[in-house]
């Protein structure tokens, strides 16, 4: 199966990849790596926001953390000009979530982003990662998450 067949299976769809938002560009390709800057929680609707530990609770903040993964795809699929296929493997996650001093779930939350990438990948989704709280985040948004896939 291929990976855009299972996304269809899944019920989802890539959104054109995002634009960044700053001065940077929104991918590098070097050798076989493609290091994808960080992708900001959104939906249809617009920016996810809030603060785990205050406003969001695991559940929102794994929603909002899963809607980055599929961003991440978008950027992938652009990276490869279109040909998911030419994905190996999944390398590593940065997970940034904004969350209260006392919220200590924050690999709960980047699980959203993680289960959704096996989900869709099977094996070539496990990855190492990080999982980090911040204080705050872009546009007060809930999740940033960064991403480093090995492509062939």
């Amino acid at each position: 199966m291929t990976i855009e067949s299972r996304l269809a299976e899944l019920g989802v769809t890539l959104p054109d990849a995002p634009a960044p938002a700053a001065n940077y560009v929104p991918f590098v390709v070097t050798g076989n790596l493609v290091h994808v800057s960080g992708q900001i929680s959104q939906n249809e609707s617009g920016l996810v926001t809030g603060k785990l530990g205050d406003t969001l609770d695991i559940d929102a903040g794994a929603a909002a953390a899963k809607r980055c993964a599929i961003s991440l795809l978008s950027q992938l699929k652009r990276a490869t000009g279109g040909d998911l296929e030419r994905l190996v493997r999944v390398v590593k996650l940065v997970g940034f979530v904004n969350s209260t001093p006392d919220f200590t779930d924050q690999p709960k939350v980047i699980n959203g982003a993680s289960d959704f990438l096996v989900e869709v990948l099977g094996d070539k989704g496990r990855h190492a990662r990080s999982a980090v709280s911040a204080a705050s985040l872009p546009f007060g948004v809930a999740v940033e998450i960064e991403a480093i896939f090995e492509i062939a």
